[in-house]
C-alpha cells in the first residue's frame, strides 16, 4: 500500500471511506464551487439523472458544464483512494463566465450551474427533470387597496431567498416573513388596470407546489452605505420540518400535495466577511445517513451537533444555503419528483 493511501485510510475509517466522500483540492480560489459539488454529490438525484444522459450530440470541448459535472460527480462517488479530479469542471465554468481566481457567491453559482444545464444539455426532457428537482412553483398576487381588484402571476424559483433579521431568527421565522402580506405604498405603489393608475396595494406570495429538493438561501449579506456587510446573527434551523404543520398560511388554495415533510441533507457554510470569506459544507451520506464535514480536500465525520454550530454568532461559520429532501429521514427512500 502506498504512503498516500495509507495516510488516507488512517484519516477516514475503512467503512466511511467506501461511502464515497471525496475531498476536493482548492484550485485557484475554488472553495465555493468545491462546496457546491459536495452538496450536489449529496443530492444524489442529480447524479442519477446525469448518469442517464448519453450526451451523444455534445462536443467534448471542455466548455459544456453539465457534461463536466456528470464526470466529476461520477468520480466523487467512485472508490478510488484520492481526491476527485474537478479541474475540468472548474475550467468549464470559467469558460462560461464563472471565473477562476475570483470569490463567488454560492447561491449565484448554484443558479448559474442549473441554468447552464438547461442551456447546454441536448436531452431537454432530462434537463427539465433536473430543474424540476428544485422547482418551487409560486403564485404572486397583488390586491389594489382602493378597488380590491386582484392581479395574479404564476412563476417559479430554484431556491427560496430568505432575508434574515439582524437579531436572532429561525428558519420558520424567515419563511413566515417571506410569505406574509406586505403593503406597498408611495414609490412602491403598483399599477392597477381597473383604476388605471398606480395605487397602494397588498402583495403576497403563495406556494403552488414544493420540489423534491428544497434549496433555501439565507440572505446574510446587506448593502450598507455603499459597501456589503455580513450578518453573523444566529439563525436556527431544524433537521426535519413539515410545511403543513408550520406554514399553512404559505399555501395557495390550488396547492394539492400531500407530502410536505423535509429532511436536511446539505448545508453550505460561509466563514469570514462579505469580501474575504471561505466556504465549507456539511453533507449527509446516501448509504449510512451520517453527517460529514468537507473543507476542500479535508473530509471528516461529523454529527448533528456539529451542523448546529453553523446557526451563527460572532466569529463562527454560518449556514448560508440549506438543502432539504422531501420525505422523512426514516423513510430511506428516494422521493417522487415533482412536475
Amino acid at each position: 500500500m502506498s504512503e498516500s493511501i495509507r495516510r488516507l485510510f488512517s484519516y477516514l475509517s475503512v467503512r466511511d471511506y467506501f461511502f464515497g466522500m471525496r475531498g476536493l483540492s482548492n484550485y485557484n480560489l475554488s472553495c465555493c464551487v468545491n462546496t457546491l459539488l459536495q452538496a450536489f454529490s449529496a443530492t444524489w438525484e442529480i447524479g442519477d439523472l446525469l448518469d442517464k444522459w448519453e450526451a451523444a450530440g455534445v462536443r467534448a470541448d471542455g466548455r459544456n458544464v453539465p457534461l463536466e459535472l456528470k464526470k466529476v460527480l461520477a468520480a466523487m462517488k467512485s472508490d478510488r483512494p484520492h481526491t476527485a479530479p474537478h479541474r475540468d469542471f472548474l475550467h468549464s465554468l470559467d469558460s462560461n463566465c464563472v471565473r477562476l481566481y475570483t470569490q463567488h457567491d454560492a447561491d449565484e453559482v448554484f443558479l448559474a450551474v442549473l441554468n447552464l444545464m438547461q442551456l447546454q444539455m441536448d436531452d431537454k426532457p432530462l434537463a427539465l427533470e433536473i430543474q424540476n428537482l428544485f422547482k418551487i412553483s409560486v403564485e404572486t398576487y397583488v390586491e389594489c387597496l382602493d378597488c380590491t381588484a386582484v392581479q395574479t402571476l404564476t412563476s417559479f424559483m430554484l431556491s427560496l431567498p430568505l432575508h434574515v433579521k439582524e437579531e436572532q431568527d429561525s428558519l420558520e421565522g424567515c419563511m413566515s416573513s417571506f410569505f406574509q402580506h406586505q403593503e406597498l405604498r408611495g414609490i412602491n405603489c403598483c399599477f392597477c388596470a381597473t383604476c388605471e393608475k398606480k395605487t397602494p396595494c397588498k402583495q403576497a406570495v403563495k406556494l403552488l407546489s414544493l420540489p423534491a429538493i428544497l434549496c433555501v438561501h439565507l440572505k446574510r449579506f446587506r448593502n450598507h452605505g455603499g459597501y456589503t456587510r455580513k450578518l453573523d446573527c444566529r439563525v436556527t434551523f431544524p433537521e426535519t420540518f413539515d410545511f403543513s404543520e408550520t406554514l399553512k398560511e404559505a399555501f395557495s388554495s390550488d396547492f394539492a400535495q400531500n407530502e410536505c415533510r423535509y429532511t436536511l441533507h446539505a448545508v453550505v457554510v460561509h466563514s469570514g466577511t462579505a469580501t474575504c470569506g471561505h466556504y465549507t459544507a456539511y453533507v449527509r451520506a446516501r448509504v449510512n445517513q451520517r453527517w460529514y464535514y468537507a473543507d476542500d480536500s479535508h473530509v471528516e465525520t461529523a454529527s448533528w451537533e456539529d451542523v448546529k454550530s453553523t446557526y451563527g454568532g460572532h466569529g463562527r461559520g454560518t449556514a448560508y444555503m440549506l438543502m432539504y429532501r422531501r420525505g422523512s429521514k426514516e423513510d430511506g427512500q428516494r422521493p417522487e419528483l415533482s412536475g
